[in-house]
């Protein structure tokens, strides 16, 4: 068997099954090894029936002495079994489940797991797992072990993955390579990738369980790595950029310091030095800024524009709402206007033709196809993570091999960044501008509620401005929970804040 084999490919009885399978996410075998199991169901105790107590969780094995569907007045169907080993006799019930009299029949040796109940004095055994147990076989996949629970979907129940998962790993794992050096497995503590498989769909206990998931998380981002590293070379190789000059235009770079209305920051500083040096190499720039907002990186991604300008350049800036296009707007035309740069601002509700600019502002409507760039040479890309692969490289496009700045201002752990978002540099700006207030986070439950509105309304009283911002517009029959904001506008300015003037946007 092929790992990599489609599953619509492997016969009628799995092809049956492939609609519902990708919904899972699960498109070929090796898609079943990744399809990792959200929890276990411990049911490693295997008891003789006559130590078994009421409330326990346990397995116990023996012959099915009794098998049969019942109908009640109240139009239940039961079935209603017996089981008996060398120490007694237990009582199985089940519910609504007319098929098990053809599944499980007298003599059958079984192997059930479940909780035991008591009813009416007797020790009954509620709805267990089973699997019957055949003269060949030792293994039990479904009951007496550390039980796989995966994610689900309707038509595909864990019982059925197991199974298929079970075979897939002795068919086809055993003959797998290692392709992690065993030096790093041992540097790291971690286990062959042969048995990571084995253990995390059936271990044999808890901790083997966790090893095995250390193991596939390590390859996980190993391999995130590897694919980020091998892009960045890519990128090194084969792409060509127009490397810009510094040096030549010292002398309006150092103008443009003296015009700034304030001073930058340390890590403003070394931020604009890593881009600058990026720009001038002949490969593109493939750059992450990341800063809190109001850490300043308007202004850093201002002075590359700038030197693109001074290289006679163009420059654009995609920002995903037209309010943040228009703050961008609003800056950058504030610092380079009166350096002879000009500055367009492009969104959707802005209608007129855009033709001479040497830097564009705006929302996707800079994507359009009738924005024709002449000569661009720096894209900026602001809170990228919300925009598209496809939409970044149209961006790029509108260039030959632009030098790429993307900002967010999503908080994001070094470490994770680097391997995210392995292909690019990444400058950080740790620090604010001197001035700027620090910003507070509260986190309000709804028993506080009230008492934060009050807060509010005091700091509004004393001269300060909020803003409430809600989920929805209107109201959503599904989720009748999440905020909508006219209704929310309507409470508040009636309710909570009648004594203050209230406006929605």
């Amino acid at each position: 068997m092929n790992v990599q084999q489609s599953v619509k490919d492997a016969g009628r009885a799995l092809k049956m099954y492939a609609g519902r399978l990708q919904k899972l996410n699960i498109e070929t075998f090796e898609d079943f090894l990744y399809h990792i199991p959200s929890r276990y169901e411990d049911f490693s105790l295997i008891s003789p029936i006559e130590k078994v107590q009421a409330g326990e969780t346990v397995t116990i094995q023996g012959e099915v002495v009794q098998i049969r569907n019942v109908f009640t007045r109240n139009h239940k169907k039961l079935q209603e079994g017996k089981v008996q080993d060398k120490t007694g006799i237990m009582d199985i019930l089940w519910f609504n489940q007319l098929y098990l009299t053809k599944m499980i029949h007298m003599g059958d040796n079984i192997s059930l797991s479940g909780r035991v109940e008591e009813n009416k004095g007797k020790l009954v055994m509620i709805s267990p797992e089973y699997e019957i147990l055949y003269a060949n076989s030792t293994q039990t996949l479904h009951t007496g072990r550390l039980v796989p629970v995966y994610p689900e979907t309707k038509g595909v129940s864990s019982k059925w993955l197991r199974r298929q998962t079970y075979k897939i790993i002795y068919e086809f794992v055993k003959n797998m390579h290692e392709y992690i050096p065993y030096s790093i497995l041992e540097r790291e503590k971690l286990i062959g990738i042969i048995e990571a498989f084995e253990q995390i769909h059936f271990p044999k206990d808890l901790p083997s369980a966790y090893k095995a998931r250390q193991r596939l998380a390590f390859d996980e981002v190993f391999l995130l790595q590897l694919a980020a590293e091998k892009k960045r070379q890519e990128w090194q190789k084969t792409r060509i950029a127009t490397a810009f000059s510094l040096e030549k235009f010292q002398k309006e770079i150092q103008n443009f310091w003296e015009k700034l209305p304030f001073a930058l920051t340390g890590a403003q500083q070394k931020a604009i030095h890593q881009i600058f040096e990026d720009m001038e190499k002949p490969t593109p720039m493939n750059r992450l800024l990341q800063g809190d907002v109001g850490s300043g990186k308007t202004v850093v991604a201002a002075a590359g524009i700038y030197l693109a300008f001074l290289n006679r350049f163009q420059s654009v800036l995609i920002a995903p709402t037209e309010i943040l296009a228009g703050q961008h707007y609003e800056t950058i035309k504030r610092l380079l206007e009166p350096l002879g740069v000009e500055v367009a601002l492009a969104t959707g509700s802005k209608k007129e033709k855009i033709d001479n600019f040497h830097v564009l502002i705006g929302t996707h409507a800079v994507l359009s196809e009738k924005i024709v760039f002449k000569k661009l040479g720096f894209v900026a890309i602001d809170e990228q993570q919300r925009f598209g692969v496809e939409q970044r490289a149209i961006l790029r496009g509108k260039g030959n091999n632009p030098h790429v700045l993307t900002m967010t201002a999503t908080p994001i752990p070094r470490t994770v960044a680097l391997t995210l978002y392995g292909e690019l540099d990444l400058s950080v700006l740790d620090e604010m501008p001197k001035g700027r207030k620090t910003i507070k986070t509260w986190l309000v439950p709804n028993a506080k509620r009230e008492a934060g509105y009050k807060w509010i309304e005091e700091k509004i009283i004393q001269g300060d401005q909020a803003f409430i911002i809600c989920p929805f517009i209107e109201e959503s029959e599904n989720m009748t929970t999440v905020k909508a904001a006219k209704v929310e506008f309507e409470r508040l300015k009636h309710i909570v804040f009648p004594n203050l003037k209230l406006a929605m946007l």
